[in-house]
């Protein structure tokens, strides 16, 4: 399975495409980093953002999209700018016909780490040994983007088929 996994911002909004299955250490197809600058009007920002990962899903052909779910933080101008992103990101894959599934950022630790409170270093760790990288993948955003597309790999089957279960007892019960 290649899923193309991203850590949606808008400054820096990590993107990384993983190739594996379950239970088993990955490839690395790609890594990138989608930039904008603060100061440049948001729709320009945003429709950048658009391009550039429409452009990455049409050259690295995943199989599905992860992204990882944006969560409540302090500063409410980064929480807006983050979740425009998201809302993109999930455009992206769904205008290409992808399935799209969404990630808590202690979800994507847990499934890298084995603990969904560590820290971007020990995520950063455990990708670069998980996928037998020479070297960490930089920025962090790319690291992360990575890291919730191993995320999809391993829990992602698993969590489709419970909600594919459940929505077919579902249908039966309203028979």
């Amino acid at each position: 399975m290649r899923v193309l996994g991203i850590d949606p911002g808008l400054t820096r909004c990590g993107v990384g495409v993983v190739e594996g299955v379950p239970g088993r250490p990955g490839k690395l197809i790609a890594y990138h980093v989608v930039r904008s600058e603060p100061d440049e009007d948001i729709s320009l920002r945003l429709l950048h953002l658009d391009r550039s990962l429409t452009e990455l899903v049409a050259l690295h052909r995943p199989e599905s999209v992860a992204v990882e779910r944006v969560f409540s933080q302090h500063n409410a101008r980064t929480v807006m700018g983050t979740a425009q992103a998201s809302a993109v990101a999930i455009l992206a894959g769904s205008r290409a016909g992808l399935p799209v599934q969404t990630y808590t950022p202690s979800e994507v630790k847990a499934a890298v780490t084995g603990s969904g409170t560590a820290d971007k270093k020990q995520v950063t760790a455990m990708v670069t040994r998980l996928l037998r990288l020479d070297a960490p993948p930089r920025p962090a955003d790319a690291a992360d983007a990575i890291a919730i597309a191993i995320c999809h790999i391993w829990r992602g089957g698993t969590r489709a088929r419970i909600q594919a279960a459940a929505l077919a007892a579902a249908r039966r019960s309203s028979r």
